[in-house]
């Protein structure tokens, strides 16, 4: 997967090069000789990124199997104040 670095200003003078580069990999925008932001195709950017639901989704979905939680009871004297002296 080759990887692409493009100046700022020849991204913005060329942005059609720019996506066609991102379908072979990333491609790297530049900012004063700097790395600043990259390029990259959708479903890259999906597998990088978990692709699969977030905890937003997960959360909103109203159907599903109910889950019981039922965390373990804490035994005494696990907590105690602290010692600032």
């Amino acid at each position: 997967m080759p990887t692409t670095t493009l100046s700022s200003r020849e991204f913005n003078q060329d942005v059609s090069r720019a996506k066609r580069a991102a379908e072979d990999g990333p491609v790297i925008i530049t900012d004063r000789g700097q790395p600043a932001y990259v390029l990259l195709r959708h479903d890259a950017y999906r597998r990088l990124a978990g692709g699969g639901p977030n905890i937003l989704d997960l959360l909103a979905q109203s159907e599903g199997p109910d889950v019981d939680f039922d965390p373990p009871k804490l035994a005494d004297g696990i907590f105690r104040p602290a010692d600032l002296g």
